[in-house]
């Protein structure tokens, strides 16, 4: 057994619950999820009445049981009717699109059937059946719900089905007829035409468009079984490909929001699943899965921003995770539910995650055991390999360090190989410029999704080495397709990690090992172990920072809110350390960032003796 948001951009890309067994196909083939669905499988299996989606009566029960004894769930309910109110003042949802997508309104109608269709079955308050219905007679009569841009239909077919599961029974059944047609039509058909790389896609499409089609295709599946049938066997072979990249550690190649999207979608799709077939077929024990709630956990920093590598975003959500949560439900570690963000006021919550609804009856679901801590040094490896070293403690003023591998092109990649955060004092000394709007781009013209080596892509501060705290040689871009692999990794009170640049750099450099090293509380070293070749013109080493800089001999003076840190070049103290300013950043389509600047060490290949040598950096407070 193991144990353990915004836009998506591109098709390019534990104890188990009662009743739900481990169901990998092959003992000796883990990759792969249990796959029984037929016609007559889903005859003989698939709970004939409602509720069945990701609620049952037993989980109902404990769900009303646990709002009146659970202070904790009690409250987060109370911020799901306030959102549910709101919803009740809206208009209803138009076919709106921005850009080429419709995503914005499927995810609003996510939102509003889970918070509306969860308060009405615990009130009876006719006022949401009310809207519930609007709504579902309003996004059933659209043209169509954009497959396109397929998350736009995955995300609406999941709100409808989860709508007409849970109040299906109390509302015309017109209403209900006419949302199954749609489901059939505007949902699952569009997905046997077209571009369907999201199937067997390594990235938050597949578990999103995949979660999508297995809520339609259960709610249809009265009506054509068949289809039913083919589309939900389709999704359990195919999400095994995005379920893979959590391996070997649950590091998400994509970064931390993009955990919180794709996984989101995981955990509902095996909630479903458990709740209509008594089965997730085995995907709650995926390997690695369940540790992947350590690498959200870890990848939010003491100042409450994300280690914001690729598309990640920048902050951490300050209403409670309501996907942590189910990680905390299946595990019973409480170290997954925010319990102080889940008791902190209802209103101050704001809008809730779109899957509040069936978040709710999970974190219903809690039963908490002994608590396991997380680790001071972690390394996650994989097709985006990173490491963080960091304090004992979630207080502002700790420790925390963020660095990384990997490639450029794997889904939301940047050319940001070798590159890293730091934090200490309660300051981010070292930045990653994160990421920026899509559709803003993607207006203008902009290619922002090609990821040849010439692509647009890499022109902006935020894909490109050149917005990062890493190396590069001869002023040029990194090789798209070179992987930085993570070689070596060492716990302890001095904690180390070795990444191999080399492949970044191509025919420009013979070898670039980087260490990073945690020598004591208050520092942080970075070595650059290199090996010139006759490509080999210039060298430079760069950080990324918004503090105001004192060049100094040997290095330099970091000054940000009152607190300050020195920059020590340890191996070439006569090297000056250049500071070029990045407010405004280079183009009018980059993002714009205060204070912004990149700190160089620039080597002319010739300082290396024979052609090696190292570039040793330490950061240190002052």
């Amino acid at each position: 057994m193991f144990l353990a948001v915004m836009l998506a951009g591109t098709l390019q890309v534990s104890a188990t619950a009662p009743g739900n067994t481990i169901a990998l196909d092959d003992p000796q083939d883990p990759t792969k999820l249990e796959n029984p669905i037929t016609v007559n499988y889903i005859k003989r299996n698939l709970r004939k009445s409602s509720p069945k989606l990701a609620l049952t009566p037993a989980w109902e029960r404990n769900l009303k049981r646990k709002i009146k004894d659970d202070p904790m769930v009690a409250n987060y309910y109370e911020a799901v009717k306030a959102n549910a109110e709101k919803v009740l003042e809206e208009p209803e949802l138009t076919r709106n699109m921005v850009g080429r997508r419709l995503l914005g309104t499927s995810r609003d109608m996510l939102h509003r059937m889970n918070v509306l269709a969860i308060s009405y079955r615990i009130d009876k308050d006719q006022r949401m059946l009310d809207k519930i219905n609007k709504e579902l007679l309003a996004v059933a009569n659209f043209s169509d719900w954009n497959p396109s841009h397929f998350l736009d239909v995955a995300e609406m077919a999941t709100a409808v089905a989860l709508a007409i599961d849970w109040v299906g029974k109390d509302l015309p059944k017109a209403t209900v007829d006419l949302v199954k047609t749609a489901l059939i039509e505007k949902g699952i058909t569009p997905s046997w035409e077209g571009n369907r790389g999201w199937i067997d896609g390594t990235n938050n499409w597949n578990q999103v468009c995949n979660g999508g089609m297995i809520a339609a295709s259960i709610m249809i599946a009265d009506r054509d079984p068949e289809l039913a049938a083919k589309t939900i066997s389709r999704s359990l072979d195919g999400m095994p490909h995005a379920l893979e990249e959590y391996g070997p550690d649950g590091v998400y190649p994509e970064g931390s929001t993009y955990w919180g999207y794709g996984t989101a979608f995981s955990v509902l799709t095996s909630a479903m699943l458990e709740s209509a077939f008594g089965t997730d077929f085995g995907l709650a024990e995926y390997p690695a899965f369940k540790a992947s709630a350590d690498f959200r956990k870890l990848s939010i920093a003491p100042s409450g921003w994300y280690y914001n590598y690729a598309d990640c975003g920048d902050r951490h959500g300050t209403a409670g995770d309501i996907i942590l949560a189910w990680f905390g439900t299946k595990t019973g570690n409480p170290l997954y539910i925010e319990k102080e963000k889940f008791l902190q006021d209802p209103n101050d919550m704001g809008k809730l995650h779109r899957i509040a609804g069936a978040g709710l009856v999970w974190l219903a679901q809690f039963e908490g055991s002994a608590e396991d801590g997380l680790p001071t040094a972690w390394k996650g490896d994989g097709s985006n390999p990173i490491v963080i070293f960091r304090d004992d403690s979630d207080a502002p003023d700790s420790y925390y360090f963020g660095g990384k591998g990997g490639k450029a092109t794997i889904s939301h990649g940047n050319m940001d190989a070798g590159s890293f955060i730091w934090e200490l004092n309660g300051v981010r000394w070292v930045i990653d410029p994160g990421n920026q709007s899509y559709n803003e781009l993607e207006q203008t013209g902009f290619d922002l999704w090609g990821r040849c080596q010439d692509c647009e892509r890499w022109t902006l501060l935020t894909k490109n080495n050149y917005g990062h705290s890493t190396l590069t040689v001869n002023d040029a871009l990194h090789i798209n397709e070179g992987f930085a692999s993570l070689e070596n990794f060492s716990e302890g009170a001095k904690p180390e990690a070795l990444f191999d640049l080399t492949p970044v750099f191509g025919d420009k450099l013979a070898k670039a090992h980087r260490r990073f090293s945690r020598p004591d509380n208050w520092s942080l070293l970075i070595e650059d172990q290199l090996e010139a070749n006759e490509n080999t013109k210039m060298i430079t080493w760069q950080l990324m920072t918004q503090a105001d800089v004192e060049i100094v001999d040997g290095g330099a003076i970091l000054t940000q809110d009152g607190k300050s840190v020195r920059l020590e070049n340890l191996s070439h103290p006569d090297l000056r350390v250049s500071v070029i300013s990045l407010d405004p950043a280079p183009l009018a389509l980059d993002r714009q960032i205060e204070g912004l600047k990149r700190l160089e060490i620039r080597l002319p290949a010739w300082i290396l003796e024979n052609g090696k040598g190292t570039i040793e950096v330490k950061l240190s407070a002052l």
